[in-house]
């Protein structure tokens, strides 16, 4: 199967029509079991409005929304999470965007992989946007201690 299989047809026609040089962002929200004892401000609604809000404040066109609800972020395995990784690697979106770096991941070892590693390698800009967290800007030195912090919380 090609990666461009895995996404519907209005991803694909997204990413195509926007010129070279775009912003083309994803969306990623993620809720676990665990996260209930937070209230509504966590669920899965709340997370993609405020994002979509804020890429549209940005002018960013949103290409997709990926969402993983009842998983755990030590879990890298994560359906939607996987096909957003697919994405990133066929160049068809250059932004991931989460509520916060809790919801890329909780293993941090392997969400410093994805930071440090991955995204760039990919040409993808990450933002966690509640904890501040922006790879195209130089304001990132927090990012590890609370990428620790998440693991702990679990």
């Amino acid at each position: 199967m090609r990666v461009t299989d895995m996404w519907n047809e209005t991803e694909r026609s997204k990413a195509s029509a926007l010129p070279t040089g775009t912003v083309r962002a994803a969306i990623y929200c993620r809720l676990s079991k665990d996260d209930d004892l937070q209230g509504e401000s966590a669920s899965i609604a709340n997370q993609r409005s405020m994002l979509q809000d804020y890429c549209e404040k940005q002018g960013w066109e949103v290409i997709a929304v990926y969402q993983d609800d009842g998983f755990t972020g030590l879990n890298m395995d994560r359906p939607d999470f996987q096909r957003m990784l697919k994405a990133a690697e066929a160049g068809m979106i250059n932004l991931i965007i989460t509520k916060d770096l809790s919801r890329l991941g909780r293993n941090y070892l392997e969400t410093g992989r994805m930071i440090e590693d991955f995204f760039p390698r990919h040409g993808i800009r990450y933002i966690a946007l509640n904890d501040g967290i922006d790879t195209m800007l130089d304001n990132n030195d927090i990012a590890p201690f609370k990428n620790i912090l998440n693991d702990n919380l679990t």
